[in-house]
């Protein structure tokens, strides 16, 4: 997976991807999806400080209980809202979106201002993530 932007909200994250070595997009989705979910789970299990641990678990085991192919815990929907990039100006719109996400919401007042998101390494200052390549 190669990122090129990416956004994490309270409840929703944002990711703009490519694959390297020619999976399909769904595909890559769907292995971050498992990879992020068990890595998710068991940091919440394992915090002795997370108060709302039991909280947590107990909706995400309800909503894995619902599901005919989640065994444990059911961290991530399953649906998605995929966009195919066709032109430079959906890449702008869509760029665009994802960086000010955090502002409409009122968590700042620039998008370089939100640490989760790759608009730092868009206005040229070192973010979190160390390989998001810049459209």
């Amino acid at each position: 997976m190669e990122i090129f932007a990416w956004c994490i909200m309270t409840n929703h994250i944002h990711l703009i991807y490519r694959s390297v070595n020619g999976e399909k997009p769904e595909q890559i989705l769907g292995d971050f999806k498992r990879f992020t979910s068990k890595a998710l789970v068991k940091a919440i299990q394992d915090n002795p400080g997370e108060s709302r641990k039991e909280w947590m678990l107990e909706i995400f085991k309800k909503c894995a209980d619902k599901s005919s192919n989640v065994e444990n815990f059911q961290f991530w929907r399953h649906d998605n809202k995929p966009i195919e990039f066709w032109s430079n100006k959906v890449i702008d719109e869509k760029l665009d979106y994802i960086h000010n996400n955090p502002v409409n919401e009122g968590f700042v007042s620039k998008p370089e201002d939100y640490s989760y998101s790759s608009a730092t390494d868009y206005c040229g200052i070192k973010g979190l993530l160390d390989d998001v390549v810049l459209i």
